[in-house]
């Protein structure tokens, strides 16, 4: 096997030099050829014999050389290649056959080895390493793709995607046969080249609505190593709750400046008059009545706005008490009994546990309480029925208001809770709400670490839960 091996590489050294060797005598036959054109016409046999001469002597100088070299050369070579290999066989048939090797020439033959082992496996180490930490690299790169809230979608030139996350899929609506950047943007008028190449590889943002979802899209293109466009990558962001606050901000605007605007119109009009026309004392005095309800009107709307301001920034200084919520509660049902015997209704309240003692701002559960007994007062017909439960549950003291009144569709429950926000705008203006008394008291309850919940069936009336957290010893 060793010598098939040393003679195979003295037999591809020896080719290639009779390639050389051909080459070159072509090129030097050609040169001969053109010479004997040129000489027979000028009749020069003599130098024609002496170039065929020459020709014959560098021929046979250049295989004699060129054979001596490739006998050495592929000597040397295979000896270099082979000789390793060589000795391991004659020591494993040594060894096989019993005979000792000599310990020296084992040793050193041992140490080439050795070291070419040790070069190969330092080399697999390192490789192994490198590879370990691009993997590593690409898990944590995915890992962190895949639990990004906001979406990634990486596409090359042609609008084929790369990559792209879970959260990506879901804020776009995407199935698995939408697969191109086409597919996916094409629809709301957005064009690949034109990002890539008109906007002066700066990123740029694109807002759409995909159904009940707002996402912002920012599109980023990237170049390869040789600055070449490589593709696009786009980052997609939820702002739907972003744009809802933002909708709801200018309601809110809105809806202040035409609170506003009602009363110092009405107050207007009527001074006006006052003022243009002489009117009997009686009519007088009830033009400068429909004044003082309305300005006392819009000094309770500032009055709110001021409260939920200060809820807002944290201005309000809570005065935290341990207090009886059963008797709070008696004590409200108390102060608004001109209301109640005005629409002839039943209210009674029922203290249904030992209720411990809870520690709060008083003054603002005072308020709240006032404000749920106050709405269950207004909003049921004459002669209805109001049950107040005050209770204990878990760490929790609780009031139950129920009434049996024009209670609160379903669609507007979720926004009861909104500033300005009323079912009936007409009726509540007309009954002096102003839209903020349930926001207030959900801020106040937050601030107290408790809470507000509300069940309602239009047309057969409203529960209120209110839990404030008891004192713990």
């Amino acid at each position: 096997m060793i010598k098939s091996i040393q003679t195979k590489i003295i037999l591809i050294f020896f080719v290639i030099g009779i390639i050389v060797i051909g080459t070159l005598s072509f090129l030097h036959i050609n040169s001969l050829k053109q010479l004997s054109e040129s000489l027979v016409q000028n009749a020069d046999v003599t130098l024609l014999n002496e170039q065929i001469i020459q020709t014959e002597v560098i021929t046979i100088i250049s295989i004699i050389i060129f054979a001596i070299i490739t006998l050495l050369l592929g000597y040397y070579v295979s000896k270099s290649v082979t000789k390793p290999i060589n000795f391991l066989i004659q020591s494993a048939e040594k060894i096989a056959d019993g005979e000792e090797l000599e310990i020296k020439e084992v040793d050193r033959k041992k140490t080439e080895i050795d070291e070419l082992v040790n070069a190969f496996s330092l080399m697999t180490k390192k490789l192994k390493q490198n590879l370990n930490e691009i993997d590593n690299q690409k898990k944590q790169i995915e890992t962190i793709l895949l639990h990004m809230t906001d979406g990634i979608i990486a596409f090359d030139m042609n609008g084929n995607i790369i990559h792209i996350n879970p959260a990506a899929m879901n804020l776009l609506n995407l199935n698995k046969m939408e697969h191109s950047f086409n597919d996916i943007f094409s629809k709301f008028d957005i064009n690949l080249e034109k990002i890539v190449y008109l906007e002066n590889w700066t990123s740029s943002e694109q807002r759409l609505n995909i159904g009940e979802k707002y996402v912002n899209l920012l599109f980023a293109p990237f170049q390869s190593e040789n600055d070449k466009p490589a593709g696009v990558i786009v980052v997609i962001q939820d702002i739907t709750e972003h744009v809802k606050l933002d909708n709801m901000r200018k309601e809110f605007v809105a809806d202040v400046s035409h609170e506003l605007k009602t009363p110092i119109t009405s107050i207007m009009g009527y001074a006006d008059t006052l003022l243009e026309s002489e009117y009997d004392k009686e009519m007088q005095t009830k033009f400068l009545e429909v004044i003082s309800s309305e300005a006392r009107r819009m000094a309770k709307l500032v009055t709110d706005l001021l409260t939920l301001s200060k809820y807002d920034n944290k201005k309000i200084t809570k005065e935290e008490t341990e207090f009886d919520l059963g008797d709070l509660t008696k004590k409200c049902i108390e102060r608004l009994k001109f209301e109640i015997e005005k629409k002839k209704h039943q209210v009674e309240c029922f203290v249904t546990a030992n209720v411990p003692l809870v520690h709060a701002d008083k003054y603002g559960i005072e308020r709240v309480i006032l404000n749920i007994i106050s709405n269950a007062i207004k909003y049921t017909p004459e002669q209805g029925i109001i049950k107040v439960y005050v209770g204990f549950v878990y760490s929790d003291a609780y009031i139950k208001v129920i009434d049996n009144g024009i209670g609160i569709p379903e669609k507007d429950l979720s926004r009861i809770f909104e500033r300005f926000y009323r079912v009936d705008k007409a009726r509540t203006r007309e009954m002096g709400g102003t839209g903020l008394g349930l926001p207030i008291a959900k801020e106040i309850l937050t601030q107290n670490n408790g809470s507000i919940d509300i069940k309602s069936e239009f047309g057969k009336g409203t529960e209120v839960v209110i839990r404030v957290p008891v004192n713990k010893k």
